[in-house]
């Protein structure tokens, strides 16, 4: 049996919706504390010792009360309204940051994870490092200390993406492009779009890089991702096409970039797609982004 060569599943999606990280409090929390939705963020927690109750009022997931007692990692990539509760006397020890994700609510990352990912800190291979440094980071002020931790939160982040990837059963991921990459073969052809979006993606095509028949791809691809090949590929170039036209990148330049014939192939593609014309959707999300 031939041995595939590594694939590296994640870099391409992170080099083109980056997700930063800002540290927002780093001690005990005591009484009551609200992360609110309407500030814009999600929020990565590390609970590094002591008990936690998590509520998330008006929320209509399910989500509802939660307990932690041992050492575990909260990650909200939406803005989603949760509230800590601690007894005074017994303030659980919390390091806490804000997250944007570029593109926003349109950030193809932040959409297919689920509400709230909540992972014991010990399930996560390679995270004691990080963690380390980051505790010992945040225990005193030194010279550089906001940009270094911002930055080792980052890392964070990436090995959690990384952990989702290889369990997304475990972590209530829904189908979608990440049970997709979780899959060896599916991952191949998902990369490889993922990389060329402006190439022409024939069903043949994506199945060769699989390894599979066009029929076994096919239904492979809709059991595991819960769309078609074709579709998805038209979502991935519209997401990319929303991060392109909010840096400002014109259209005539991302037809091009995306494989379609001319700027008004791809105008036609991104209104029936998104529901509304590119000048449309870029001034509907500049109002959004303003209030």
């Amino acid at each position: 049996m031939q041995t595939l060569p590594p694939l590296d599943r994640l870099s391409g999606i992170l080099e083109r919706f980056r997700v930063q990280a800002q540290l927002y409090h780093s001690g005990a929390l005591c009484g009551v504390t609200t992360f609110s939705a309407s500030e814009g963020y999600g929020y990565l927690h590390v609970l590094r010792r002591g008990e936690l109750q998590v509520s998330h009022p008006g929320d209509r997931r399910g989500l509802g009360l939660l307990r932690f007692d041992e050492p575990t990692l909260l990650l909200y990539p939406r803005p989603l309204t949760h509230r800590f509760h601690n007894p005074p006397q017994e303030g659980s020890d919390f390091t806490c940051a804000r997250l944007s994700f570029d593109g926003g609510a349109y950030n193809p990352l932040a959409r297919a994870l689920p509400a709230l990912v909540a992972i014991p800190l010990a399930r996560v291979p390679g995270l004691e490092m990080a963690l380390e440094l980051l505790f010992s980071e945040t225990d005193q002020l030194r010279c550089g200390q906001r940009l270094l931790v911002d930055r080792i939160f980052e890392v964070v982040v990436i090995q959690l993406m990384r952990w989702l990837l290889d369990h997304p059963q475990e972590a209530g991921v829904q189908p979608g492009f990440i049970t997709g990459l979780s899959d060896p073969r599916l991952a191949r052809a998902l990369v490889a779009m993922h990389d060329a979006p402006g190439e022409n993606w024939s069903l043949e095509r994506m199945a060769g890089c699989a390894g599979m028949s066009r029929t076994a791809f096919a239904n492979r691809f809709r059991e595991v991702v819960g769309q078609t090949p074709a579709d998805y590929l038209g979502d991935w170039r519209m997401a990319l096409a929303q991060g392109r036209l909010r840096a400002g990148q014109p259209i005539k330049l991302l037809a091009e970039e995306l494989g379609y014939a001319n700027p008004s192939a791809l105008s036609r593609a991104f209104a029936a797609k998104v529901g509304m014309s590119p000048r449309e959707w870029l001034a509907k999300a500049a109002q959004e982004a303003d209030v």
